[in-house]
């Protein structure tokens, strides 16, 4: 890739959900944009849980959102299996149950899904390139290049360049450690909370043959316990081979103040676009990877002003997250009772409160 051109409109960053996504609609727009990823190929290896809600769900959940389908095109190769059920589980391992339909991904698969999205608009793209630093107009690389554009977006997780040096603001980040374990672990999505995973919770999502199961947890309630041990204990409740190992990092504090600073803007993780109360990341990602896309396009054809994402991204999403952040403010107080307290605060009394804030909605307005 070294005869790529070194001038663009737009450089993004990182090409995962976020990134890709921005790209795409950039690209969409009919402008030119470059994007820059230290992996080959993107998508791996895998971080996450890999659990998305269907295009049906997401509108039930995101209601302020337009055009779901075209936002959210997932390839039938990149579903691993389809749920129609989520178990929310308390340390007594009786289950709240819930329907859920979602989509357990390949992930990987997924990601290069959107790779080829963007790429099919006009995206351009130069993997195996990992960015140093961001000065001005200028992308440095870790191996001397340069690319100059006029605007650059920072879609590259939680250590993205552009956030680590132009945004002060810090995020409560949650470790996540999880496993891909071969086997048969039914058709339900479950959610464990209690000691087991401190100030979190565990997961076990089923795939087509076999679960990514983990768990993410808030340190500074861990006590005597690292995430490595709390994580070894919850994957050996479950009997299997384990054939991957994985790990990451998710912001939890919600969206950061402010996504643009003159020429720069955030997306995705790095602006803090996951649900605090249930860590979904990838498709809120992509919607504000969507709303930046657009605008981006927007102001270099008829100079819409850049903040106009934040004023999009809060009409959009603005009634989930501040939704989703109370949640979860209110879930890391129960969350670090002891078990016999969480197992009576979760029951069919609560049942329905509870799902309101697993899915980031008004706890308290239940008709």
């Amino acid at each position: 890739m070294s005869d790529v051109k070194t001038d663009w409109e737009v450089i993004v960053i990182g090409g995962g959900p976020a990134g890709s996504t921005t790209a795409r609609y950039i690209a969409e727009g009919g402008r030119e944009v470059l994007v820059i990823d230290r992996r080959d190929p993107i998508g791996s290896p895998l971080q996450c849980g890999e659990l998305v809600p269907t295009n049906a769900e997401m509108q039930r959940l995101c209601p302020g959102v337009p055009d779901i389908d075209d936002l959210l095109q997932t390839p039938e190769h990149a579903i691993s299996r389809e749920t129609s059920e989520m178990y929310i589980v308390p340390p007594s391992g009786k289950p709240l149950q819930y329907p859920f339909e979602g989509y357990m991904l390949n992930r990987v698969a997924h990601d290069e899904a959107l790779v080829d999205l963007a790429k099919e608009k006009g995206a351009t793209y130069l993997t195996d390139s990992r960015v140093s630093s961001v000065e001005g107009n200028t992308v440095h690389l870790k191996d001397g290049r340069t690319f100059t554009a006029q605007i650059i977006v920072g879609a590259g997780g939680h250590n993205d360049p552009l956030r680590k040096k132009y945004w002060n603001e810090s995020s409560l980040k949650i470790p996540v450690k999880f496993v891909l374990m071969d086997g048969d672990f039914g058709d339900a999505v479950e959610l464990h909370f209690g000691s087991m995973a401190p100030g979190g919770y565990a997961w076990m999502f089923p795939k087509k043959s076999g679960a990514n199961i983990g768990l993410g947890v808030q340190q500074k309630y861990c006590k005597d316990k690292n995430v490595n041990v709390l994580t070894e204990d919850f994957v050996n409740r479950y009997d299997g081979e384990i054939t991957f190992r994985g790990a990451g990092s998710l912001p939890m504090s919600g969206t950061i103040r402010s996504f643009v600073k003159g020429n720069y803007v955030l997306v995705g993780d790095s602006a803090g676009m996951v649900l605090p109360s249930n860590g979904a990341g990838i498709t809120i990602a992509m919607i504000g990877g969507r709303i930046a896309g657009q605008v981006i396009a927007e102001h270099l054809t008829t100079g819409t002003p850049l903040s106009q994402y934040e004023v999009r991204w809060k009409k959009q999403m603005g009634k989930v997250m501040r939704n989703s952040q109370r949640a979860f403010k209110l879930g890391s107080f129960i969350i670090r009772l002891p078990d016999w307290l969480i197992n009576l605060v979760f029951n069919r009394v609560t049942k329905p409160f509870v799902w309101r804030s697993i899915t980031c909605r008004n706890m308290f307005f239940l008709f």
